[in-house]
């Protein structure tokens, strides 16, 4: 029988595991970073050829081995920044957010509701979260969680177009443009008859990727969260009504041969975007045989960087308020260190530049997942400060998500004299419905905009 162990991110303290399920505890921890388990969908690590660090963490960490005869008998497991969900062999790991409503000392009860990571989802991926309750298997959240990344793939891969390829169809009639299979011929048009068999290659949006994409849909279509999902917002619907559009020799018998199509990666120059919705739709649909397989040993789910969503959450909030989102492993967005950067003298020939997490004229933010109870470190201190003393801003401050309700803490700057806030966002701990934590969290959110201005 399947044993789900309930934890929660950023758990030091450990929570003690079982004999019976300390092996495969024991194999997941020791998976070391995340780039050693490629059954295991990380994200964005695992859908961006950008080198973010991410794959460096480690799904959890274990303290507190008793040995005997060299074999391990117990063990606690503390878990970091990451949650999501981690299955092998007989065991799975559920790792909520901290903020779960349910929780004690760490530990989550099965029927703990994580209404604050479905939310950040939800804004992150701009999907709808109607209802928590429609999945009776915790196990197989896992596969909710792919779908809830599908309309943001989908989305992200068909603002390059619909995804074309050559592909070389076979034809008899008397329009000949390609190369005549002379067998064909003579097997199909002797004594002739008008007609010529010939072949041709030709761009084609019927293609094992987008029948692999329809393929994907239909499944959704079935699951009790799938309608949702699909019509999540009218850019979603549209893509879904393309795709179904030009896929019009689609055979859910085919099934098998499009997933077998497409094992490979695509690569392509153009349609860059594809390679992660590919990723993501073979995960969709191999689902069950990866969860139920033979493969003994093998590490499978999904998970997502805590700090990284907590990052993403934040700006669908303060870019509607004037911050900018600068992109550090992509280069993209930053703010200059010097002011001139074409004189002969000038001290870095690399045009450095600085990416605060948030930022627009005269106010640095700084997104903090961990809990700062009013403190800082001096490496993130110094970090800010330096970004407000280059830009002149005499804003700044840190964002950390909360259980209680803390007060703005404010600092006075030396030198020109910068205002310095340390503010927490209140995550809501007493809402029992979905509809009532989202009542609660809107009002958060009003206190955070309130907070900064």
């Amino acid at each position: 029988m399947n044993k789900i162990i309930h934890l929660t991110d950023n758990y030091y303290e450990g929570k003690t595991i079982q004999p019976e399920n300390l092996s495969d505890v024991i194999r997941i921890a020791n998976i070391g970073k995340l780039r050693n388990a490629p059954e295991l969908l990380v994200f964005p690590h695992s859908f961006s050829e950008l080198e973010d660090g991410i794959e460096d963490l480690s799904i959890l960490s274990l303290k507190d081995c008793e040995y005997e005869n060299g074999i391990c008998m117990s063990a606690k497991a503390c878990t970091g920044n990451l949650m999501g969900f981690v299955g092998i062999n007989e065991t799975s790991i559920s790792i909520h957010s901290r903020f779960t409503h349910g929780k004690h000392n760490g530990i989550v009860d099965a029927d703990g509701k994580d209404y604050f990571l479905y939310y950040m989802l939800q804004k992150v991926f701009s999907i709808n979260v109607f209802n928590l309750e429609h999945t009776s298997n915790q196990e197989d959240k896992i596969l909710d969680f792919l779908l809830y990344l599908f309309p943001y793939m989908l989305n992200k891969a068909l603002q390059q177009g619909i995804y074309k390829e050559y592909q070389c169809h076979h034809y008899d009639n008397p329009r000949v443009k390609g190369t005549i299979e002379v067998g064909k011929y003579i097997r199909n048009d002797i004594p002739f008859r008008g007609n010529i068999s010939y072949r041709m290659r030709e761009f084609c949006f019927d293609n094992p990727m987008t029948q692999l994409i329809r393929h994907t849909i239909e499944h959704i279509k079935h699951n009790p969260i799938g309608a949702s999902i699909l019509c999540s917002g009218q850019e979603t619907r549209d893509n879904v009504s393309k795709i179904i559009q030009v896929t019009s020799s689609f055979d859910k018998r085919d099934l098998v041969k499009i997933i077998n199509a497409n094992r490979k990666p695509k690569i392509h120059p153009y349609f860059t975007a594809y390679k992660d919705l590919q990723l993501l739709c073979m995960r969709i649909l191999c689902h069950d045989s990866l969860k139920y397989g033979e493969n003994k040993d093998k590490v499978y789910g999904i998970l997502f960087e805590g700090a990284w969503l907590w990052e993403e959450y934040l700006y669908t909030i303060l870019k509607e308020h004037g911050f900018k989102h600068p992109k550090n492993k992509a280069s993209k967005g930053g703010i200059r260190m010097f002011e001139k950067t074409n004189d002969e003298d000038y001290f870095d020939n690399n045009s450095r530049r600085m990416y605060p997490d948030f930022w627009k004229e005269n106010y640095i933010l700084d997104a903090k997942y961990k809990h700062l109870n009013g403190k800082v470190g001096r490496e993130d201190l110094y970090q800010v400060v330096s970004y407000m003393h280059c830009m002149k801003a005499e804003n700044g401050g840190y964002i950390y998500p909360n259980e209680g309700e803390y007060k703005t803490s404010k600092y006075q700057l030396g030198g020109y004299g910068g205002l310095l806030k340390v503010i927490p966002f209140e995550v809501p701990q007493d809402a029992d419905e979905w509809a009532v934590f989202i009542e609660k969290i809107k009002h958060s959110q009003e206190k955070l905009i309130s907070n900064i201005k």
